[in-house]
């Protein structure tokens, strides 16, 4: 038997289907399902196999750490349209948050439009994408250029995607902390094949289409593989899917009352839509307090907030109505209008040669080429408030003399007396990525017998455009300082320098309630173009072969050296980086670059086969010397091992360390400025939930009582991690199994099991805190102390106004443990073959710390981080028909969430009364989540190729918490686990020529 029993085979189910053997069926044949290649085959291979995680070329599987393969037809049958949508699923993300095509209308690394790939929770920035075992390098906008972009991918001539869930930074490099994802392009195809999909949701939009041609020429010593697609989906708005018709608070009255039962209702009656959850100041007019009659009590009050009532002719202020928190106007249809998820249109192109030489160790030379076009847009929903000033011919002469907000950027230094908060509707937001890689080499025969070279080159060049619809605060200050011609009319008071400006609106019902001027609209929003570059290349040089003979069989060497440099160049928009963008943040550009040696060593022993107590023992070890530019010098290792005392029962280990330097965007990210609405003060009516308790308590700790309120926008601050004085992290990384693959009758069928323990911890690890997040963190902390923790990145002058500075920062610890279990059962079954397979990951730990002086948090098993997340399906293949069902379970949570919110991170504990004043108040609880999905594919003439099926069979809808502690969709939280889009039609044609 072969080593690949350490290698059992799975295939995993919707969303992905994986084999954790290393290579595809059409690199071996095992019918006697010993775990090896049968010899006559073995024979007729050109050259052995390298699995993803080694550098040694082997003539049979072995790993000593599981490896999930997705094959092409396991995308297809599970409905997928691209390689990233598979990528992304559960059963390769184990349940861990993935930046995808939700994340439209939030920041995100690489830009709107970008998709990432993160293992084990760690994140994208350390785990490493390859394509035919090459690094992909950075792809995306904006300054925070960090990982790989998956939209770069080219579906159509994929032939596998290997995923190693295990760091291997002796290996490949640094950022392959969490793992490896390796792209491996089909090199076998021959003629022309055909291949079109379309994916629709049963609501109607979102309509995903994709069609692609790929060909493979053989001419004696030449081989050429291509291929082109063009893949369009349209957006799905939020008002396409039902369940986002009505977000609410989510309050409650009391533990196990009704979801909304303790929500406010708007002034008709309706909880939708309010400032508790999905709503915002619309049609409002702010001004300092005064009576007037109160819109749902119709009684006179005093107010700061009033709604224009043209009907309202009496009372202390005719013309208007006073209103609250929850009766003033939160909802414009319009916002509904955003995406759910983000349209896109990608153009890819890949091609691939080799030619023998026939001299230079029977050398071959091989390049390869991949260019994609991504243009992709999210348009948003904007508020605009109108800041008139004392004194404001603008002004109704009774308001004019008011002294509502404190001077601000477009206040011209001048108190505001009035503000409009008008809803806007929808401005544009686009980007266009243009990423091209290009590489090429020479591999051949070295000096010594049985020993290979491969020499490489690879350059990738990513260049970015993002456009941005934004108001501009000088346009917005110019026109509300005007003065008055005489004629009812208005002019901006700097018309003689400024000839083009148009003076702002004067204050009316109309222009509360939306309605602009359009020559005003067009002068204050402006299209904002920002660029970004970023460059990569690659010089490598390996050489491996035999070494010695050992009971096992030969042992084998790998060694190479490596040269890496990147840059990056970011220019935002003038108007960013002047800060002259309105309610949106300023960004400096980011300009830096590095560059790393490494030299790196694998060494693979076989030690003993077919001997008693030792059918087969393997060790590995590997080296690394990584010398970056700009953090130093370093060295990292790691040891496998693999044990098959008997034929079927296997053990494997490895453990391994990893040195990564900060990315680039982390070290050189431009000082950024921006705002934040100074209603984010926590200490402005903090509220009575639990956690509004205690932020009530420590504000009034620092003189600020329940009457404070907050005048003065927050100013925020984001400096790259180099200013801040970031380090390189470093990180531990160690596993342990066990697989059984018995030898079985073929009446009984083929059984693989395999169970794993991981253990990641990082040290030093490089995170982003959020402006928000720190004042979160800061306030609502029960042992606050001003001057420590999250608060020492806070200040708070003598007017009582914020500043936060947040930047990438070493987190003291990152630690992530549990347990991997695969399953795959097959046999022949009434005339066809049967496969049952499943993959299950059980988190036992998934903890941080910021300060090393804190107890580690652990978010294990709450709320959008599952402890169990599992994958299964059932195919049946029949002559030419096979049927698939497949089934996605994520682990719900009833209890550790609400512990999560109440824990202490400076004393390690959750504290019972908080916990049930949590359970009192909010619904922070969901239910275990399944996803169905079933498939049919037939196959004629071994030509033609026809796959249709459903995704989300059952329609199932996220699930629903209070709107408070997550960023949530509607009530449902963000998180790439759950499907947003509901039951989804699919049907794919491949036609081979």
């Amino acid at each position: 038997m072969g080593a690949a029993a350490f290698a059992v085979a799975i295939a995993v189910g919707q969303p992905v289907l994986a084999q954790e053997t290393p290579a595809s069926a059409a690199d071996c044949t095992d019918a006697n399902n010993d775990g090896v290649c049968d010899s006559a085959e073995s024979a007729s291979q050109a050259s052995a196999i390298v699995v993803t995680g080694s550098r040694i070329r082997r003539d049979e599987f072995t790993a000593a750490e599981p490896i999930t393969v997705v094959t092409s037809e396991e995308i297809t049958q599970a409905g997928f349209n691209s390689a990233t949508d598979a990528l992304q699923s559960a059963s390769v993300t184990q349940g861990a948050g993935q930046i995808n095509n939700f994340y439209g209308g939030f920041v995100t690394d690489g830009g709107t439009g970008a998709n990432t790939l993160g293992l084990r929770g760690l994140g994208p920035s350390r785990t490493l994408i390859l394509l035919n075992g090459r690094r992909l390098a950075p792809g995306g906008t904006r300054g925070s250029v960090l990982a790989a972009d998956l939209n770069v991918l080219p579906t159509a001539i994929v032939d596998r995607i290997e995923v190693l869930k295990a760091g291997a930074s002796s290996i490949y490099g640094s950022d392959a902390v969490a793992g490896v994802v390796n792209i491996i392009t089909d090199d076998k195809l021959r003629g022309l094949n055909i291949d079109a999909q379309v994916n629709v949701p049963e609501v109607g939009a979102g309509v995903d289409r994709r069609i692609a041609a790929s060909f493979g020429l053989q001419a004696d010593r030449l081989s050429i593989i291509g291929s082109i697609e063009y893949r369009k989906r349209d957006q799905l708005s939020l008002r396409d899917v039902s369940w986002l018709k009505c977000p609410v608070g989510g309050y409650l009255t009391g533990e196990g009352t009704a979801f909304g039962s303790g929500d406010g209702v708007g002034f008709d009656g309706s909880p939708c839509f309010t400032l508790d959850n999905g709503g915002v100041t619309i049609n409002t007019l702010g001004i300092p307090t005064r009576q007037g009659i109160g819109r749902t009590s119709g009684a006179v009050g005093n107010f700061n907030r009033f709604v224009p009532a043209p009907g309202q002719t009496t009372g202390p202020f005719p013309g208007y109505l006073g209103v609250g928190f929850y009766d003033r106007d939160t909802f414009d249809p319009e916002s509904q209008r955003e995406p759910l998820i983000t349209q896109a249109e990608i153009l890819t192109g890949y091609l691939s040669g080799k030619y023998e030489l026939g001299f230079l160790g029977n050398a071959e030379v091989y390049g390869e080429l991949l260019a994609t076009r991504r243009k992709s847009a999210s348009p948003l929903y904007r508020q605009l408030s109108l800041d008139y000033v004392q004194g404001s011919p603008l002004l109704p002469v009774d308001l004019r003399n008011g002294a509502f907000l404190n001077p601000n950027s477009t206040s011209g230094g001048k108190i505001v007396a009035a503000r409009g908060f008008i809803g806007f509707g929808l401005t544009d937001s686009s980007q266009q990525v243009d990423y091209v890689r290009a590489s090429g080499g020479i591999r051949g025969d070295f000096f010594l017998p049985g020993w290979r070279y491969d020499a490489y080159a690879g350059k990738s060049w990513n260049d970015g455009t993002y456009e941005i619809q934004s108001f501009l605060t000088d346009r917005l200050a110019a026109s509300l300082d005007v003065v008055a011609n005489g004629d009812g009319t208005f002019s901006c008071a700097s018309a003689a320098i400024n000839p083009n400006c148009v003076a702002a609106p004067a204050l009316s019902a109309d222009v509360i309630g939306g309605k602009l001027p359009q020559d005003f609209k067009d002068w204050i929003l402006v299209n904002t173009i920002g660029k970004t570059q970023f460059r990569e290349t690659t010089f490598s040089f390996n050489i491996d072969g035999p070494v010695a003979a050992l009971p096992g069989g030969d042992a084998q060497l790998a060694l190479g050296v490596e040269y890496r440099r990147q840059s990056i160049n970011d220019q935002p928009d003038a108007n960013s980086v002047n800060g002259n963008l309105l309610g949106l943040t300023a960004a400096t550009p980011t300009v830096g670059k590095d560059n790393v040696k490494e030299i790196y060593g694998e060494l693979f022993l076989p030690i003993l086969s077919d001997v008693p107590g030792f059918y087969r023992l393997n060790l590995t070890g590997s080296l690394r010397y990584t010398d970056y530019a700009s953090y130093g010098s370093d060295t990292t290792y790691k040891i496998a091992a693999e044990w098959e005392p008997i034929r079927g029962v296997g053990f494997r280990g490895s453990y391994g360390t990893s040195y990564r330097a900060p990315a680039l965007a982390e070290q050189f990210l431009g000082a950024t400025s921006g705002f934040l609405s100074s209603t984010l003060d926590p200490c402005d009516d903090p509220g009575t939930s639990p956690t509004g308790q205690i932020i009530a308590a420590n504000c009034l700790s620092i003189g600020l009582g329940p009457s404070f309120t907050q005048t003065s926008g927050i100013t925020t601050f984001r400096v790259g991690g180099a200013d801040a004085g970031l380090k390189a992290e470093t990180s531990k990384n160690w596993s342990v199994g066990v697989v059984l693959r018995p030898v079985l009758p073929e009446s009984v069928g083929q059984l693989s099991l395999s169970l794993d323990y991981f253990d990641v911890k990082v040290s030093n690890g490089v995170a982003d805190l959020s402006a928000s997040t720190i004042l979160n963190r800061c306030y609502s902390d029960p042992n606050f102390d001003g001057t420590s923790g999250f608060c020492r990145f806070v200040n708070r002058d003598a007017n009582n106004a914020l500043q936060v500075t947040s930047s990438y920062v070493n987190l003291s610890e990152d630690i992530v443990k549990g347990f991997e279990f695969n399953g795959r059962y097959a046999r022949d079954l009434f005339g066809g073959r049967f496969t049952l397979n499943a993959n299950i990951t059980k988190y036992t730990e998934q903890s941080s710390r910021l300060f090393p002086e804190e107890f580690l948090t652990d978010s294990n098993g709450t709320v959008v981080n599952p402890d169990w997340v599992g994958s299964f399906d059932a195919t049946y293949r029949i002559n030419n028909i096979t049927f698939r069902y497949g089934v996605d379970w994520i682990d719900g949570d009833h209890d550790k969430t609400y512990k999560y919110f109440a824990y202490d991170e400076t004393t390690g504990i959750s504290d019972p009364d908080l916990v049930q004043l949590y359970r009192d108040n909010y619904y922070l609880e969901a239910s275990n989540y399944f996803l169905h999905s079933a498939s049919v594919q037939f196959n004629i003439a071994e030509k033609y190729q026809f796959t249709m099926g459903v995704q989300n069979l059952f329609d199932k809808k996220p699930p629903q918490i209070s709107a408070v502690g997550y960023t949530t969709i509607g009530n449902a939280p963000l998180y790439s686990g759950y499907d947003y889009r509901g039951r989804t039609f699919f049907a794919n044609a491949s036609f081979q020529f």
